[in-house]
């Protein structure tokens, strides 16, 4: 899940990206209203943990602008502002959820995944592709029930290639999907992962072609055989 994080305060930004990155999720952190608004032209992101007090453009007239845009992202405001007026207004907005000041990581989990439900954008309990088996809820990974043990990265590419089937991905998408913005790696850096994503299948039984290459282009999975479609 991609992220923008708006918060002006340096250190709950600090954490919050921690925190966040460490569930895997991708954050982008902006500390004002209109860098908000230009990396949102920019990028598209999931979800958007919006501060309702920022320099130079307020979350409140923020998330009007992204709505009257026609922009549907999730919102979730976060404020030190608690009554019910401030509340009301965020929601009037246009943002789909609000959180008060000191933020409650596991709440703000719990919130993050009712939001996805309402969107109808929660992971599936298992992704599958012929004997590939993948867990987004616990981040586990087997090949006909051999573990295999990947990086964050390894395992955020394969997720994208089972997620989108015989789509090809290019280097560019999977790095959008996959790093921040200020963190944007060379797509040389997309090879390796895929590399040593290749040989760790391999190492389980997977055929070596399991991750095709479309020369200039990018990557997808190799097409189910017909008994396992009928599987």
């Amino acid at each position: 899940m991609r992220i923008l994080l708006v918060e002006d305060d340096a250190l709950l930004a600090e954490l919050l990206e921690e925190f966040l990155t460490d569930q895997l999720h991708i954050v982008d952190v902006v500390r004002d209203g209109e860098a908000a608004w230009l990396q949102i032209k920019t990028l598209e992101y999931d979800l958007i943990l919006l501060d309702v007090m920022l320099p130079k453009l307020d979350g409140i007239r923020l998330c009007q602008r992204l709505r009257s845009h026609n922009n549907s992202v999730l919102i979730l405001m976060i404020t030190a502002l608690d009554t019910s007026t401030n509340k009301i207004n965020g929601l009037d907005a246009g943002a789909d959820d609000y959180m008060v000041k000191p933020i409650d990581f596991p709440e703000l989990m719990a919130r993050i995944r009712a939001l996805q439900r309402r969107r109808g954008t929660l992971s599936p309990p298992i992704l599958t592709w012929d004997k590939l088996y993948l867990d987004p809820a616990t981040y586990e990974v087997r090949y006909d029930s051999k573990m295999l043990r990947l990086t964050p990265k390894e395992y955020g590419i394969l997720e994208l290639l089972i997620r989108h089937g015989r789509r090809i991905l290019s280097r560019g998408f999977i790095i959008e999907r996959l790093w921040s913005f200020e963190n944007c790696p060379e797509e040389g850096t997309v090879k390796a992962h895929i590399r040593s994503l290749r040989q760790k299948l391999k190492s389980v039984g997977a055929p070596d072609d399991l991750i095709e290459t479309a020369h200039g282009l990018g990557y997808r999975l190799k097409e189910l055989s017909q008994q396992s479609l009928r599987e």
